[in-house]
């Protein structure tokens, strides 16, 4: 109980603090004009798209997937219900698109968005100046300060330039103050930027960096994973910290050095939790991201996880064209879990560019019911009574955030035999019973063998178990007595077969950051915990 107890002291004192710099007595003192000239010291290696920069000029706005039509009104004027559009538009991550821009016209328009949001959202607000958006905002100026400067009159450059440098002064203030780790490391790193763009001294950038060093060693574990077990996390990150690094090479050799180690970890980490699709697995608030986006990232580094292991309480199984991204269920701290799901035990698994079983997803930002795609059940695991092996309260002081039942989960992988054994015991005290989830590839990665067992902890058990096995967009189910035959998109066909429970085939959804949500089917398998010890289950590739 210390950390929780420790997560809601700090919290409840650094949400006083920032309610204090924010004050409009103190707030005053963030203002004022910059004597500060800003170089181009940040790149930009995210990819663009010239078709973006042309639906934007005819009112059409598709950010974080979802499209909005202003009808030619400023995006800044309208009230959107979707957080994730109002984050991409509020943190200028569209700004790029505007880097290869072929006419005055073109960088006029992206010059006056974001003079209208000066004017509109320019002062402080708590949910548009909020610490991780700001950084990336500040970030995203930085990068393409000469397309906000560049055609603009003395009295449009004031206020870009006092604009930038009031919501530096308050990432200066803030940034110490913010409650969540992931909001303090991002405006470390925003304050990295601004220093190598002022062309601050040696020591004042070296300083910035130990800063982000110190928040990297308290938030990414020893396998390069931060601890919110995100690959949305760790792809945004990335994003900066590749960012700044390749800023320093000319001037912070040692510095930038000393990055390069810490990324390529991250780099590998994110590999390890990845599938054959080019895709990270939908595990703790991760769901489909931009696949040029992913590309961009990899092709930072080199370093790539190829091999079976276990990395941040995920399991990796690979042998031949297939790899299994398992979850041991692992509870990071409470400071870490905001967005976590509770999928102990769930899997996803590709051949090739081939999806064959997966979870859900996170639901989109504007659905009422997201929490429900954050259980058991809208992943790829075994559930008792549909009720998942960890919680998520919905009121209290840890309202939204995951919390552990039982005794921490634990994993191991065997290369040898590319095995992932994974315990988890959240159901021990309610139900009777531990689950324990064998996962296995054989004959070159064309059988996945899966043995889930029902431990006993004491005489008497209880509760109904549901083995769940969400299953890719456009595969066609076809039952047979004995055995399911599975039709991928692609056309190659997987049988699935089954021992120790009863079988029916459900619909499912998977999340499309496009589509909202895909239409998919599920198989279930279930058995009452009483009645089984062990429920057994494989997966076969169908070869000519």
């Amino acid at each position: 109980m210390a950390n929780p107890l420790r997560f809601l002291a700090r919290r409840t004192l650094l949400s006083a603090a920032d309610h204090l710099v924010t004050n409009p007595l103190v707030r005053w003192t963030w203002t004022g004009p910059s004597s500060e000239e800003m170089i181009g010291a940040l790149g930009e290696f995210r990819p663009t798209d010239r078709e973006t920069v042309l639906e934007m000029m005819q009112g059409r706005y598709l950010l974080a997937s979802k499209l909005v039509d202003t009808h030619g009104v400023s995006p800044f004027s309208l009230e959107v219900d979707h957080d994730d559009w109002q984050d991409d538009l509020q943190a200028f991550n569209w700004l790029r698109h505007f880097r290869d821009a072929r006419t005055d016209e073109e960088r006029r328009f992206a010059r006056t968005l974001t003079l209208d949001w000066i004017g509109r959202d320019g002062h402080f607000n708590r949910d548009t100046w909020g610490p991780s958006l700001t950084a990336r905002r500040v970030l995203n100026w930085l990068r393409h300060y000469n397309i906000l400067l560049e055609g603009a009159t003395p009295d449009q450059a004031q206020q870009v330039s006092r604009s930038l440098s009031t919501q530096i002064s308050s990432l200066k203030l803030r940034g110490g103050l913010a409650t969540d780790p992931v909001d303090a490391l991002l405006v470390a790193i925003a304050l990295v930027g601004v220093a190598l763009c002022a062309d601050r001294p040696q020591v004042e950038v070296e300083a910035r960096v130990r800063r982000v060093l110190h928040h990297i060693d308290h938030q990414v574990d020893d396998d390069g994973l931060h601890r919110t077990r995100s690959a949305k996390t760790q792809v945004q990150l990335l994003v900066e910290l590749v960012t700044i690094k390749q800023a320093m090479r000319r001037d912070h050799e040692q510095l930038s050095a000393e990055l390069d180690e810490i990324t390529d970890s991250m780099h590998r980490a994110l590999d390890a939790i990845s599938l054959g699709t080019g895709e990270p697995a939908y595990f703790n608030g991760t769901g489909q991201m931009p696949h040029d986006l992913i590309v961009a990232v990899q092709a930072q580094s080199p370093a790539r996880a190829r091999e079976t292991g276990v990395v941040g309480g995920y399991g990796r199984l690979i042998s031949g064209r297939s790899i299994v991204v398992a979850d041991s269920g692992l509870v990071p701290d409470p400071a870490f879990t905001r967005h976590a799901h509770a999928s102990a035990l769930a899997f996803e698994f590709s051949h090739g560019r081939d999806l064959v079983v997966c979870n859900c997803g996170p639901a989109p930002s504007d659905y009422e019911d997201g929490l429900l795609f954050r259980q058991g059940i809208a992943h790829s695991a075994p559930t008792i009574n549909a009720l998942s092996a960890a919680a998520i309260p919905t009121s209290g002081p840890l309202a939204g955030r995951l919390v552990q039942l039982g005794r921490p989960s634990e994993i191991e992988a065997r290369s040898a035999d590319d095995t992932v054994v994974i315990s988890a015991h959240g159901y021990a005290e309610r139900f009777g019973v531990t689950l324990e989830r064998h996962l296995t590839l054989l004959a070159e990665g064309k059988t996945l063998v899966g043995q889930d067992r029902f431990v006993r902890q004491r005489g008497r058990v209880s509760g109904a178990a549901s083995i769940r096995f969400h299953l890719a967009h456009q595969t066609e189910v076809q039952v047979t007595d004995d055995l399911v035959r599975l039709r991928l998109g692609s056309g190659a066909v997987w049988t699935f077969l089954w021992e120790g429970a009863e079988m029916r085939v459900e619909d499912s959804v998977r999340q499309s950051a496009y589509f909202g949500f895909h239409r998919t089917r599920q198989l279930v398998l279930e058995v009452l915990v009483a009645d089984a010890s062990e429920v057994s289950w494989i997966f076969t590739l169908e070869e000519d």
